[in-house]
């Protein structure tokens, strides 16, 4: 039994390393077998399709970011704020194949293409939630059209930024992405709303990352 689980977290975790390196349409169940250096049918014993390693990776990815979502509440604070964004670019990032190939993955599976979906109205949501926690804390002078617009917002960036952020001049040569930049920027979204007493976390990030 041991044995068994080892063999299939070591199939999870080559899958997930391979289809962010290489794209989700690229990598087969073959070439996941030959970089394990195992047989196909053994593989196929633990997964006996694709599908079934692409929907246990989404399960992880959703458990994450679920995770994190379930905290957004407790957000108070600019440097809270950025630091809840840092952690959910490096989870976005640790799984990057899903948004990357979004739409190869929505149209192969159907079923996981829904439950991005599902997953995306949970993130609205708890942007919402962690907008207005920051409105009552003083620190966003915010209406609420604002405050909802601002998370719809937020998810938009942290959904597009990997791709994005391949073009950006001076970083398409990146060989992974940069939490932190991201989480700057996507901060920079809720600037024009931040009370004069909570500028200095923003104002420094502002001066370590732009210099």
């Amino acid at each position: 039994m041991a044995t068994g689980s080892h063999t299939r977290d070591r199939i999870l975790a080559t899958s997930l390393q391979l289809f962010n390196a290489q794209g989700l349409a690229a990598v087969s169940t073959h070439r996941i077998a030959a970089e394990l250096e195992i047989s196909s049918g053994n593989l196929h014993y633990h997964y006996k399709a694709k599908e079934l390693i692409v929907e246990r990776l989404f399960r992880r990815f959703e458990d994450r970011l679920d995770l994190l979502n379930a905290s957004s509440g407790t957000v108070k604070a600019v440097d809270d704020l950025w630091l809840a964004l840092h952690l959910r670019f490096e989870a976005i990032d640790a799984y990057r194949f899903v948004y990357r190939d979004m739409a190869y993955l929505a149209a192969e599976y159907p079923q996981l293409g829904q439950r991005a979906q599902a997953l995306t109205a949970r993130n609205v949501l708890a942007a919402r939630s962690l907008c207005e926690s920051l409105v009552a804390a003083g620190v966003l002078d915010a209406r609420p059209q604002d405050a909802q617009m601002l998370a719809v917002q937020m998810v938009f960036a942290t959904t597009c930024w990997l791709s994005f952020e391949r073009l950006l001049p001076g970083r398409e040569a990146l060989t992974q992405a940069d939490p932190g930049f991201a989480a700057f920027v996507t901060l920079n979204l809720v600037s024009p709303y931040v009370s004069r007493e909570s500028r200095a976390y923003l104002d420094y990030l502002r001066s370590k990352y732009l210099g």
